[in-house]
């Protein structure tokens, strides 16, 4: 296209983001004058501030020929960095936040008698903060990243990068301090109010039409297969989101809003919504990441491509009948329960398809496990990839349900897989990009890598260990009778038995906050330029982009 024609576009494109952000920032002037609700008045200030930053920033980069969308560069990075970034900030804050209420269960004098400091308002506030907004972040980045590299083509859209990641920083903000303010749907893993919900729909739409875009540009005829699972994420998030999160306002400036199902109807929606946000969310972008960064740290090709499609497609077939295992022995009729348990065991085999692709990708480079502490992190992440997925189909199992569900060995698995499979894994491939996207030589400190892997794993490794000892306890005393057919212990006598196991899960946390902060201060170091201290000790990764995809078969 001549010169002339790509400035007229890209002059249409920045009036259409700016009108778009002065939009913004009036509906948000609107909600701020006219909610009577001082929590809902507070999201519209926020709204407005943000619609105003957004047209300042595109007034400022407009008239900046290269910078909204770096021209002259061969691909969009500024997106990614600032993803990388937030998912460093958003984690350190959602990790706190979790150790925080693990100390309130040990204590609960620590909630301080306090709206905004009680355990049912910072609950929610840890769990999307180390969800949506850590590990949401960490997954806009590297799939921003992969698909540019693996396709050999920029980022699709102008500004569309840049409102992505922005846009989604917004729902952040808008949701965790409704948290904190008291509002909430009280829907598991789907907490924010029918406002946040639908600015998310706009901008996870915006992001599908990226990726899409990207791909339609692409110059690699192959789509390699960490582009398949982050596809499937995007797209099945969207319709689980859309589908469990249908509401009805009191008022377009109301918080307040009602879902359209009722009974064993919402609750069958919520699960099939909040297990496949599992299966979704934190396992199908995840194995994207998986199948690039493994490959890429230990510059090996995938162990086998054939078993990578095989695992795609069962995986993403299976993964979303597997809900109902969340509701046995509930209202939900028989037969749902049991095929939520048939599917769930089925699934144990295409998980583990993908362990084994990933452990065996370092076939001829196992050394690696010894000299580069990024790898150690990539390869233990699978690991507990493997150990969660065969963990979960057996507690879907009716008769081991009985005795797990509503216990803290549920606590342990979920984070059994939260933080070894998503957090390692996570760790492994920000560390791999921010020298890649910074231009460094290396990271900062290997060494600092090496104490951040050993304090996350022990504390992981108390965390979860408290937890199973902590839930098979309350299964079995929940379920103990006298010889008379009486309960044997009160429900008290249960909770105080499970101080203990609270105290060691809270210190595990701790020392997981504390690899996340030493992780967060090598990451500040390696941008700012500073010199490595050990670069002789890092090994050498090219940064090219594109990947060997070819099968070691």
């Amino acid at each position: 296209m001549p010169a002339k024609g790509v400035e007229e576009r890209a002059a249409f494109a920045d009036a259409m983001t700016l009108l778009c952000a002065l939009i913004g920032a009036a509906a948000g002037l609107g909600v701020k004058l006219a909610s009577r609700d001082p929590a809902m008045a507070f999201h519209g200030f926020i709204f407005l501030v943000a619609g105003a930053l957004a047209a300042i920033f595109v007034l400022k980069l407009s008239f900046e020929t290269t910078a909204p969308s770096q021209a002259n560069s061969e691909y969009v990075d500024g997106p990614i960095k600032v993803a990388a970034v937030a998912a460093l900030i958003w984690g350190i804050a959602g990790f706190l936040v979790g150790d925080v209420i693990a100390w309130q269960l040990a204590f609960p004098a620590l909630n301080l008698d306090l709206p905004w400091t009680s355990f049912g308002r910072l609950r929610p506030l840890h769990t999307s903060a180390v969800i949506f907004a850590f590990g949401g972040n960490v997954l806009l980045a590297t799939s921003f990243y992969v698909v540019q590299r693996t396709c050999r083509a920029r980022l699709a859209g102008r500004w569309a990068p840049w409102f992505v990641v922005w846009g989604y920083q917004l729902f952040i903000v808008i949701a965790g301090t409704g948290y904190l303010l008291g509002i909430t749907q009280g829907k598991e893993y789907a907490e924010p109010e029918w406002y946040a919900d639908l600015w998310l729909t706009i901008v996870w739409v915006v992001y599908l039409l990226v990726f899409l875009g990207t791909l339609a540009r692409r110059k690699e005829p192959h789509i390699y297969v960490a582009n398949w699972f982050f596809l499937a994420f995007i797209v099945t998030i969207a319709m689980l989101h859309l589908v469990n999160n249908a509401t009805i306002p009191v008022s377009p400036v109301s918080p307040k809003s009602y879902i359209v199902y009722s009974g064993v109807q919402d609750a069958m929606t919520q699960w099939w919504y909040g297990h496949n946000a599992v299966g979704f969310f934190l396992t199908a972008g995840f194995l994207g990441i998986m199948y690039y960064f493994i490959p890429k740290r230990v510059e090996r090709p995938v162990y086998s491509y054939r078993l990578s499609i095989v695992h795609f497609w069962t995986l993403i077939f299976l993964y979303i009948w597997a809900g109902p295992h969340h509701l046995h022995y509930t209202a939900l009729p028989d037969w749902a329960q049991t095929l939520g348990m048939t599917f769930s065991i089925m699934l144990w085999m295409p998980s583990w398809g993908g362990m084994i692709n990933g452990l065996m990708t370092l076939s001829g480079a196992w050394d690696k496990l010894r000299t580069d502490p990024v790898v150690r992190l990539l390869v233990v992440s699978v690991a507990f990839y493997g150990m969660s997925t065969f963990e979960g189909p057996v507690m879907s199992i009716k008769s081991v349900n009985s005795l797990s569900h509503y216990t803290d060995w549920t606590i342990g698995h979920v984070h059994s897989g939260a933080l070894g499979w998503v957090a390692m894994v996570s760790f492994g491939a920000v560390y791999c990009l921010v020298p890649w996207l910074w231009n460094r030589r290396g990271l900062y400190s290997i060494r600092l890598v090496e104490w951040h892997f050993w304090i996350a794993t022990l504390g992981i490794l108390l965390y979860i260990t408290a937890m199973w000892v902590s839930g098979i306890t309350q299964g079995l005393m929940w379920r103990a009778y006298d010889k008379l057919g009486f309960l044997q212990y009160s429900f008290i006598e249960s909770v105080e038995a499970m101080k203990p196991y609270y105290v060691i899960r809270a210190v595990g946390g701790l020392l997981f906050l504390l690899g996340a902060l030493i992780m967060t201060y090598n990451v500040w170091r390696t941008v700012r330029g500073d010199e490595p201290v050990d670069v002789a000790d890092q090994p050498r990764i090219a940064a090219a982009p594109a990947l060997r995809v070819a099968a070691a078969e």
